[in-house]
């Protein structure tokens, strides 16, 4: 192997780290299993394979290709495994197969979903429009922090910020010594037991003082709180400790206004031409004009009424449950189901594209045996 080669080798834990800064796994749902499923971090990974479902023939055109990850938008684990048998006749025997050819497994579904640019954002862009919404907003487990705030007398601010910021405190992000200043007047009376830094026991003190805060991750709180009390020049210093809550962040599904007014069977055309629909179903009449689409792709179910549907409105699906079918149909809003797996597979080519800059000289695939389970009667 030659050394520029070497230099474009990438990993199982490569392809993970790439594929979390497109669709981060903490903004997956709950029940879902998205991540590296199965496989060696460590591995090397030259060419990886992407469909939407782990089928016998995607399982079989992985091995043939020789390739070392299958990315699945559906996760193949998803309920507990209690055997891998490869005469199993689940998916658990597909899995097997991987495992033995030494082809790790990598699914990213609802994280996808919700990810900005992701798989409902790609069918918002078919449909013309450039900028949406999330449909919904959830919270998200992020890193567990604190927030400190301490009031110091203003020449000593800097000296106490560094000795907290060298115990890990002020990250933010990408961004390290984060703080915030403002000045204010603090006020105490030292009693006979107390030996003031500042002014004279038994008497009313005014100090010009600073309200220095910072954030902290509650795993290093006592290391933090030891340094300011360390650095401060008060025997008693004052500080506060508050919890943060994650701010939350784009769940599944988008709303976005259309470039311009068309009508329902104008746009579910539109989107049938571009995903290759074979089963393409519509609610509503086909002259119905629409103003604005909610796209949730894969199977909506009562997530689209969260955004209030009316008349002008379509909902963009995979497939729709006949009940939610009538209730968008009372509410006077259209709705396109493009078959389930159709919805989701133009996320592939997207996620494709921009792995190629993140992971230059990976052999990526899309794979030809992934297809849609239902077919037309001709």
């Amino acid at each position: 192997m030659s050394k520029s080669s070497r230099s474009r080798s990438h990993t199982v834990s490569d392809f993970s780290v790439a594929m979390n800064a497109i669709a981060q796994v903490a903004l997956a749902q709950k029940w879902d299993n998205v991540g590296v499923l199965a496989g060696d971090l460590s591995a090397h990974v030259r060419r990886v394979l992407f469909a939407i479902d782990l089928t016998p023939t995607v399982t079989a055109e992985a091995i043939r290709l020789r390739a070392d990850l299958l990315f699945c938008y559906h996760p193949p684990i998803f309920q507990p495994i209690k055997t891998l048998v490869a005469q199993n006749a689940g998916v658990e025997s597909l899995v097997f197969q991987c495992v033995r050819s030494n082809i790790a497994l990598y699914s990213s579904h609802t994280a996808l979903d919700a990810a900005d640019g992701g798989t409902n954002d790609v069918i918002a862009g078919l449909c013309g429009i450039a900028k949406t919404n999330p449909l919904e907003f959830v919270d998200t487990p992020g890193e567990d922090n604190c927030k400190i705030v301490v009031f110091v007398p203003r020449e000593h601010v800097d000296r106490i910020a560094d000795a907290a910021f060298a115990a890990g405190a002020g990250v933010i992000g990408n961004y390290t010594h984060c703080s915030y200043r403002t000045d204010g007047t603090g006020t105490f009376f030292g009693t006979s037991g107390t030996n003031p830094a500042i002014g004279k026991r038994g008497r009313f003190e005014h100090v010009d003082e600073v309200r220095l805060e910072f954030v902290t991750p509650r795993g290093q709180l006592p290391e933090v709180v030891q340094a300011v009390r360390t650095a401060h020049p008060y025997d008693e210093p004052a500080f506060d400790i508050f919890p943060l809550t994650p701010a939350p962040s784009r769940g599944i599904g988008c709303v976005g206004e259309l470039p311009k007014q068309t009508t329902l069977a104008t746009l579910a055309q539109r989107l049938s031409e571009a995903t290759k629909a074979t089963n393409v179903s519509i609610v509503g009449r086909s002259a119905t004009i629409i103003k604005r689409a909610i796209i949730v792709v894969g199977a909506a179910g009562r997530l689209p009424f969260r955004a209030g549907v009316g008349a002008g409105d379509v909902v963009i699906t995979g497939e729709i449950r006949h009940h939610d079918a009538l209730a968008f149909d009372r509410a006077g809003a259209t709705a396109i189901a493009l078959g389930h797996w159709t919805s989701e597979r133009p996320i592939l080519t997207a996620v494709i594209r921009k792995l190629k800059v993140a992971l230059p000289g990976a052999d990526l695939k899309l794979s030809r045996a992934d297809r849609e389970p239902f077919a037309r009667v001709k």
